[in-house]
């Protein structure tokens, strides 16, 4: 039986154990992933994320095969909360799903690795470890980065957003930052996190307070925190042909399982 004994984690992201960060974002993903399950898949909503069917493997485990065999930063872990706003906001159809999730998290920590570490993997291995074969995730990366249009800068504030936000909800409410620890460190949350790339820009919470999946866009998809004041969503368009080709090679394909 798991222990129901409170766990008083770090004020500041940057001090919390690589282990506990993994089980708060798993158990982030896991409730929008629940979620998003519920809501119809239409061939407009295709995207290079989508698989064709669920991976056996929870994000839980996926996460931490990722930070056992890639030594991936805290920093980059945190960051796939905010890209996921991110292209949410730019692809209203999108949703992190579980035909979604995998593909997302291994192309989010391979741009942000490049963006922010001095040391990075190379795609062949992230891919290995990912589950994936390098030319896929060559073409996911691509994908990534063209949805996101390269706005890959975030601050400290908003990333210890994220952070505070995820103690704040899991599903357990074991995990508690005290009170004391919050205000002390207050003073140091409006650092930014610098990177060296001409093509990114800060962005900040609409909310500073704002639940998990507590704002709702098109076909209510579930995001953790947003700001679209300064996003350009791409228009709304009907399906491609390759949409509706890959839709229905889905539809075949989960008819058969």
């Amino acid at each position: 039986m798991e222990s129901s004994e409170r766990i008083e984690l770090p004020a500041s992201f940057e001090d919390v154990s690589i282990d506990h960060l993994v089980v708060l974002i798993a158990d982030m993903l896991e409730r929008l992933i629940a979620h998003n399950d519920q809501i119809p898949l239409v061939p407009e909503g295709l995207t290079r994320f989508h698989s064709r069917s669920s991976p056996n493997i929870s994000v839980l485990e996926y996460l931490r095969r990722i930070v056992r065999f890639t030594n991936v930063e805290k920093l980059c872990l945190i960051l796939t909360l905010h890209y996921i706003d991110q292209i949410c906001a730019r692809m209203p159809l999108f949703t992190i799903s579980s035909l979604t999730a995998h593909r997302f998290i291994v192309a989010s920590v391979t741009v942000s690795s490049k963006a922010y570490c001095d040391a990075f993997c190379t795609n062949a291995y992230y891919a290995k470890v990912g589950g994936i074969s390098v030319v896929e995730l060559n073409v996911l990366e691509r994908e990534f980065l063209r949805i996101i249009d390269w706005h890959l800068m975030c601050t400290g504030e908003l990333l210890q957003e994220y952070y505070v936000n995820l103690v704040r909800t899991h599903s357990s409410g074991k995990f508690v930052i005290p009170v004391t620890t919050q205000q002390s460190s207050s003073g140091s949350s409006d650092s930014e996190i610098e990177v060296d790339s001409s093509h990114s820009r800060p962005m900040s919470p609409m909310e500073s307070n704002a639940p998990a999946g507590g704002h709702q866009v098109p076909h209510g998809a579930s995001t953790i925190l947003i700001d679209t004041v300064t996003l350009s969503p791409q228009p709304s368009h009907g399906p491609t042909i390759e949409q509706n080709m890959a839709f229905a090679a889905l539809r075949e394909s989960m008819d058969q399982s």
